[in-house]
């Protein structure tokens, strides 16, 4: 398993709790805004950048109740969490799984 799919898993098996995966899918859209925003004014990143981390320690502090999956793998996290979140808005988890599982019953 590949250093990506190790922090993916640690990313995923850290963030069970309903509230705290609601909050890092709306920290995951404020980081998207704050690079978009930072083309209009800095300042408007700044304040995004400062919610995500408010959201996303808060829901480790108050509901998951666990280290933020970053602490075991800075930086890769942030691509995990992103690429966590892309599933889940669109869908292609399950459509991922639903691939896989028809090539397995093929062969």
């Amino acid at each position: 398993m590949n250093y990506f799919h190790e922090a993916k898993a640690h990313f995923v098996a850290s963030h069970q709790h309903p509230i705290n995966q609601i909050l890092h899918h709306i920290t995951n859209l404020l980081a998207i805004a704050a690079v978009v925003l930072l083309f209009y004014d800095w300042r408007l990143t700044l304040i995004c950048l400062v919610f995500t981390q408010v959201f996303a320690l808060g829901g480790h502090a108050f509901f998951e109740k666990n280290e933020p999956a970053f602490r075991k793998y800075p930086g890769i996290t942030i691509l995990a969490s992103m690429s966590w979140s892309l599933e889940n808005w669109f869908g292609l988890r399950q459509a991922w799984s639903a691939l896989f599982d028809q090539r397995k019953a093929l062969h």
